[in-house]
């Protein structure tokens, strides 16, 4: 009977904690910074809640609608409920753009602080109604700039993809092409003369980062015609 309590104890737990889904998915995440996207299963994630595992059944149904959470629960993080508008740009007379700038960028840092993480969103659609509402959201500016319905969801999925793939392929929120170009200096270019060039020229100071240059791009691709 002794050797039971342990077990007992944790069942206890369980069932009387309180234990939310976004409690679960929290911790989930915390786990997978802390120890890597191999370390989660759902009993490992139990043991760190101090409940058995059958007991993250009742909130997440599988170990794949618990990896829909996990993306479900970073754009929760990265697009928060537009309380305010983002301040204007100068010479910029579009809101809209101020938005989808503040919606790259928010996506760009939160998956920068769960690196682990990115792989999960890579492989997941995550069609959930929770990710349906933050959609939703993001088209709503979109809108009232004029875009058409079908334009609008194109420039937010691109806008999606673009910040993914960028961190995927291991870019940041800064220039990565002053290291790319230390590689690339100290190899030997004699064949390459184009490209020897273009590593000998130092960038413009103050030019804005690559990922900022490829974002203004899509944006300008994306203007709402006129008429």
């Amino acid at each position: 009977m002794a050797r039971a309590r342990p077990r007992e104890q944790v069942r206890s737990r369980g069932h009387h904690a309180g234990l939310t889904r976004e409690a679960v998915l929290e911790a989930a995440v915390r786990l997978v910074d802390e120890q890597g996207l191999t370390a989660l299963s759902m009993r490992r994630l139990g043991a760190e809640l101090g409940v058995e595992a059958m007991a993250l059944y009742h909130h997440v149904g599988s170990k794949e609608e618990l990896l829909d959470g996990l993306v479900e629960h970073l754009f929760s993080q990265a697009v928060p409920a537009q309380d305010a508008a983002p301040e204007p740009v100068a010479g910029d007379p579009d809101p809209w753009r101020a938005v989808m700038r503040r919606f790259a960028h928010d996506i760009l840092q939160t998956l920068l602080d769960h690196p682990h993480l990115v792989p999960v969103v890579l492989s997941r659609p995550a069609a959930t109604p929770p990710v349906h509402a933050l959609l939703e959201r993001a088209l709503v500016p979109l809108r009232g700039a004029g875009f058409p319905p079908g334009r609008s969801l194109d420039l937010v999925y691109a806008l999606i993809g673009f910040v993914v793939g960028h961190v995927a392929t291991g870019g940041g929120a800064g220039d990565g092409s002053a290291a790319r170009r230390e590689i690339l200096a100290g190899q030997d270019l004699s064949d390459f003369p184009l490209l020897a060039r273009a590593v000998e020229d130092a960038p413009v100071p103050g030019a804005a980062s690559p990922f900022d240059t490829t974002l203004e791009a899509l944006l300008a691709w994306f203007e709402p015609q006129a008429g």
